[in-house]
């Protein structure tokens, strides 16, 4: 699986015996278990009582954290962003962990829009291209975008930027024909974004068919899901008789979309009004970035590779009723 980068470190000073000492704590957020280490070091010109600089001194404690994020909406798909650390319970394994880490802010994502430019998209492309520059006008000033398109092969337009005029111009230019492959674009889109520079990642697909044109397979891309850190969410446009006609692996549209969103915690969106389309993308960034993080170091310690199940449960505060959760099914514990 791959860890993501160092994404903040945070100091702070505190008083030891004769000395001052700043704390540099750097944590590696990933969406699987991750290394946290803890260094000491004597702060910038200070001495101790005898009036001797302090000597550097270097504590590493390593542990491994697994960061869950997780997705609230109410019965109307309304997403819920004010609940506390009390309001949920994780379980790996079926056996309940301690959440040590908490996070609800607004957060900078890594995302990938995924379009379907077979010929079927012919008359829904303008509609398409309204939704992505929601989804772009309504972004944190620092996410980050890649785009690939899809008809009977993908390509990967753009590579991770966060120019957003680059990601509308793309757009602005697309042309439609042929047949859909579309588990293939998602696997060049999760590729790409191995090297996205954020914690929160996820993939956005945007089509209104199955899938009949790819190589791979529905259980090579559920595989390659349970090992990439990151969400995977889909807009599968309806059209009045159902999807466009095809099929891949004897699944059709919705059942396929659900299946690649089902197990990285995404979510499919169908949509039968166009006009609907633009909404939900601006409902997914904001989402996205207001996710909450729920933390903990596993209780198993063991190193063997084994793909570990995760479970997470909610305890609504009072009134509260029909909340949905969404989250990252499991993840694959370190071999080593």
């Amino acid at each position: 699986m791959e860890r993501s980068n160092i994404h903040w470190l945070k100091t702070h000073t505190f008083a030891g015996p004769g000395i001052a000492w700043l704390l540099f704590s750097s944590v590696v957020l990933a969406q699987g278990p991750t290394k946290v280490r803890t260094e000491l070091q004597p702060a910038p010109g200070v001495t101790d009582v005898n009036g001797r600089n302090g000597t550097a001194t270097t504590i590493h404690v390593n542990s491994d954290l697994v960061l869950i994020p997780v997705a609230v909406t109410d019965h109307k798909g309304r997403f819920v962003n004010s609940l506390a650390k009390e309001h949920f319970s994780v379980y790996e394994n079926k056996v309940e962990q301690e959440i040590t880490h908490f996070a609800a802010e607004d957060a900078p994502v890594s995302i990938c829009i995924v379009v379907d430019t077979s010929a079927s998209m012919r008359l829904k492309l303008p509609k398409a291209r309204e939704a992505v520059s929601a989804l772009l006008n309504g972004a944190n000033p620092d996410d980050e975008f890649c785009l690939v398109q899809f008809n009977q092969r993908p390509e990967l337009l753009l590579s991770l930027t966060k120019q957003r005029s680059a990601v509308q111009d793309k757009m602005d230019h697309l042309l439609v024909e042929g047949a859909t492959a579309l588990l293939d674009a998602v696997f060049v889109a999760m590729h790409e974004m191995k090297g996205a520079q954020y914690t929160r990642k996820a993939v956005i697909i945007i089509s209104d068919g199955e899938d009949n044109a790819s190589r791979h397979s529905i259980s090579d891309l559920q595989q390659a899901a349970r090992e990439a850190d990151l969400q995977i969410y889909a807009i599968g446009i309806l059209d009045p008789h159902g999807f466009s006609t095809g099929k891949h692996d004897g699944s059709d549209g919705p059942a396929l979309m659900k299946s690649i969103t089902e197990e990285s915690g995404g979510r499919l969106y169908k949509v039968s009004n166009l006009g609907q389309l633009a909404d939900i993308t601006s409902k997914i960034g904001a989402a996205l970035r207001n996710e909450y993080v729920l933390g903990y170091s596993p209780r198993d310690h063991e190193r063997n590779g084994a793909y570990r199940r995760v479970q997470v449960l909610l305890h609504p505060p009072k009134g509260w009723s029909r909340l949905l959760v969404f989250w990252r099914r499991g993840y694959y514990a370190p071999s080593q």
